[in-house]
């Protein structure tokens, strides 16, 4: 049993039920209404994650995703970067039903994806931005980036699919559809490597109500069991010195990489976290109030420390941000360690 009790279960929800196909690409985009944790006040947008795409794709198949964000309290500082959120497969599977599997490609890439789509299976595809409509102000036909999409529909034919993608639904035809699914070329011959590909399958039955508030419990009481040793944010700020010097050595381009592999992933894990402990106690968990409002503290201050940088870079200034660093560092110890209390 939990660690964590609830101590109100009409909070429970109503059973869900899986999504049905809709009559076309079109007005599947235009139905979907993206999830409320895109749609609300953010601190850290766009962040292109793969949280963003579960939470969208979890939305698709009418789950809640705030119910999959317990793994947030195990992020850790990488020496050189903080843990890249990811849902883990493990959590979508218990508490949800859905398998990931890894989709063999052993001829053709559109042929695999219509296959799966037909079985009412969504798939993941490792693809270039650079032929995504949805990334029209940062990659389309501008930039080649990687990102994975989930494809829940196809149509050969009409060279068209829909997919999943960062924050909402979009619809992608023509060249982009060649280009994307590796068809064939004027010659016949196969567009380069196929790109890592996996499916998702409805195996079981995903779990409602008060069955699915205990198992999130079970599960953030898993994960706290895995949380780092010590205070990450301290480590970070302990080799923070050694990398704003190498921010001032190499210019803007590596201090905007940077900030995307450090301020962003500790920010936006941590907006996650506290969202997930909000929807915790609004299944009647006994989640300490200070505990979530310490994980959002994170996430703003994060965003804080990334703009002084930001501008003591610009003016080629040493800032070692020391009075964010407090902040984080005591946010921290209020967030994670309280969790873990109630645990161990």
């Amino acid at each position: 049993m939990s660690a964590f009790h609830l101590t109100d279960a009409s909070g429970s929800g109503p059973d869900r039920a899986r999504v049905v196909s809709l009559d076309s690409l079109k007005v599947r985009a235009r139905r979907h209404q993206t999830h409320a944790l895109h749609r609300g006040e953010r601190i850290w947008h766009d962040t292109d994650s793969h949280v963003d795409l579960w939470i969208e794709l979890l939305h698709g198949y009418a789950f809640e995703p705030r119910a999959a964000l317990a793994f947030t309290v195990t992020q850790d500082f990488e020496d050189d970067q903080f843990t890249l959120p990811r849902v883990p497969l493990d959590d979508i599977d218990k508490l949800f039903g859905l398998q990931v599997q890894e989709l063999s490609i052993f001829d053709s890439l559109e042929e695999r994806v219509l296959t799966q789509t037909r079985r009412a299976n969504t798939v993941l595809i490792e693809v270039d931005a650079f032929h995504l409509p949805d990334t029209r102000s940062i990659a389309y036909h501008r930039a080649h980036v990687k990102t994975t999409i989930a494809v829940d529909t196809i149509d050969p034919d009409a060279r068209r699919l829909g997919y999943f993608h960062n924050t909402g639904y979009y619809v992608l035809a023509g060249d982009d559809y060649d280009h994307l699914l590796h068809r064939l070329d004027a010659e016949g011959a196969a567009n380069a490597l196929y790109p890592h590909v996996e499916f998702v399958k409805q195996a079981r039955e995903a779990l409602t109500g008060t069955a699915l508030a205990e198992a999130c419990a079970d599960t953030l009481c898993a994960h706290l069991l895995r949380r780092p040793e010590g205070n990450p944010v301290g480590r970070w700020r302990a080799a923070f010195p050694g990398h704003v010097e190498t921010m001032l050595e190499r210019g803007e381009p590596y201090a905007q990489q940077y900030s995307s592999n450090v301020m962003r992933q500790l920010g936006s894990n941590f907006e996650f976290l506290a969202h997930y402990l909000g929807w915790m106690r609004k299944q009647g968990f006994d989640i300490p109030h200070e505990a979530r409002l310490s994980a959002q503290k994170i996430a703003s201050e994060a965003m804080v420390l990334q703009c002084k940088l930001a501008r003591a870079l610009s003016r080629q200034r040493c800032d070692h941000c020391e009075a964010s660093f407090d902040v984080l560092e005591r946010a921290y110890e209020r967030t994670v360690p309280v969790l873990a209390a109630i645990v161990c």
